[in-house]
């Protein structure tokens, strides 16, 4: 990226000059790396600044296009906002959103897609990976319904792409979503595969302008941030399977040790159907924020239910049936590619000090019953956060029954 940033300064876009020349050349070969780790082809991949993106373009796109077609999407619960909020948006503008209930490990079957679908059913929509617990869907069973019954299949797979194999033919998938810095690429640049045969999906561009990328996305191309990505993919590529060797045992025995030195601490997620990365635990009546506070050194995330910018797990845990007290204890830890020994050793210690202290002397902070505690300013300040969601007139999720918007 440092070398382009330097010396490949051309815009893509302009053919007529060695320069444009030179940086169309370095997208297209990034282009090819990204297609091969999902087991595409370089022609389907469009550029985008990441995997909201990415989900805005093939939801609302989709929507937009085949609306002729009938007006109901399929999607879950347990959805990142990146997808949650497109369909509350196209829900508020008439169209019918069947928003699925994942079980208690945070997972949709074939079975309640399959029994989802209807005659005016034009798009189905369930991620790859939870990106809150780190469970599996059952994506290739999911794709091969949605191929039977007609009906286009958009996987934001953005936890999943880098970290498990995921390959858009053999699983049925029509769109799917992915981010760079999932796997270790730049910030700020991902992509969205757009199935070109079998059948060829059209999409209705979302930002207009001088029709890059197919007239799909418009905008001059960053190209240190594209060439960037398209090594982390071949990386990636490369790597896939020693990678998930080494970290599982790593995340196993984070895990075990936990367990075995505190507790009341449980694991939330499926326990074998998972991300070799990822682990979602909640620590008994301890609030994961007062936890992680006392652990600065410590990058892990809690998640706020009023606090723009941040994660926000409580209506994925809540969806899966945990209770809000439980989903205000959990944290989630993320392990990578460059994770050590050592490094597990120096959290396992610093944690099980940090909870044992907290349970001995008790919290010091308010307690909220809704958001993590100290997140905002209080009760009387919260919105309540229930399973059955609904979208408002501006499209914002919203709690059916309470009435109050989610705010991020």
């Amino acid at each position: 990226m440092t070398r382009v940033l330097q010396h490949n300064y051309g815009n893509p876009s302009s053919h007529l000059h060695s320069f444009g020349r030179d940086a169309s050349d370095l997208v297209e070969e990034a282009r090819q790396r990204v297609a091969l780790l999902i087991g595409a082809s370089a022609t389907e991949i469009i550029f985008t600044s990441g995997a909201t993106e990415s989900c805005n373009l093939a939801i609302k796109g989709v929507a937009e296009k085949y609306g002729h077609r009938g007006n109901h999407i399929i999607t879950c619960l347990a959805e990142h906002e990146a997808v949650l909020e497109p369909c509350c948006l196209l829900e508020s503008r008439g169209f019918d959103v069947t928003w699925l209930l994942p079980d208690q490990y945070g997972q949709v079957s074939a079975r309640q897609v399959d029994e989802a679908i209807t005659a005016r059913t034009i798009l189905v929509s369930v991620m790859a990976a939870n990106n809150v617990v780190g469970t599996i869907n059952p994506i290739g069973e999911i794709g091969r319904i949605a191929k039977r019954r007609g009906v286009l299949f958009h996987c934001d797979a953005t936890q999943a792409v880098g970290k498990i194999p995921v390959d858009v033919e053999a699983m049925g998938i029509d769109l799917l979503s992915l981010s760079a810095h999932k796997f270790h690429g730049p910030k700020g640049v991902g992509a969205v595969y757009v199935r070109g045969r079998s059948p060829k999906v059209r999409l209705s561009a979302q930002i207009d302008g001088g029709g890059q990328e197919h007239g799909l996305r418009s905008g001059t191309l960053n190209v240190p941030g594209i060439v960037g990505m398209g090594l982390a993919c071949e990386i990636a590529r490369d790597h896939l399977d020693e990678d998930a060797d080494r970290i599982t045992p790593l995340r196993d025995r984070f895990l075990e040790t936990l367990s075995k030195k505190l507790p009341r601490i449980t694991l939330n997620g499926h326990p074998q159907e998972r991300l070799p990365n990822t682990l979602n635990i909640a620590f008994g009546e301890l609030e994961a924020t007062e936890l992680m506070q006392s652990v600065p050194e410590i990058a892990a995330s809690v998640g706020s239910a009023c606090t723009s910018g941040t994660d926000y797990p409580h209506y994925v845990l809540r969806a899966m049936g945990l209770s809000e007290d439980h989903a205000t204890n959990s944290v989630r830890f993320s392990l990578s590619r460059f994770t050590t020994d050592e490094e597990i050793d120096y959290c396992i210690e610093r944690i099980v000090d940090a909870v044992k202290a907290l349970r001995g002397h008790g919290s010091k902070l308010p307690t909220c019953q809704t958001c993590p505690t100290a997140c905002c300013g209080g009760p009387e300040q919260c919105g309540t956060v229930e399973v059955e969601l609904e979208a408002d007139q501006n499209g914002s999720l919203r709690d059916a029954a309470a009435g109050s918007s989610k705010r991020r």
